[in-house]
């Protein structure tokens, strides 16, 4: 598992990478929003492409699942 300021960090390592606020949680950006975590530090949404998120809720169903909204559902698109 990794905590709030590993995950930021990790997210922020990508070239041209940004952190902006987004309601109310932090949105990591390089162009599109590519990730958010939670206030609390506790969750974070990643978007995968529809294939990617499949993978890895299959294999690490513990750490990932889809949520349920439009990108749960169809995943996210470049």
């Amino acid at each position: 598992m990794s905590d709030s300021a590993t995950f930021t960090r990790i997210a922020l390592s990508l070239p041209g990478a940004i952190s902006a606020p987004h309601f109310d949680r932090v949105a990591f950006k390089v162009k599109r929003t590519f990730a958010t975590l939670a206030a609390d530090g506790r969750s974070a949404n990643i978007k995968f492409t529809p294939d990617e998120q499949e993978l890895k809720c299959m294999v690490a169903p513990e750490v990932f699942r889809a949520i349920d909204n439009g990108w749960g559902v169809k995943g996210g698109r470049p």
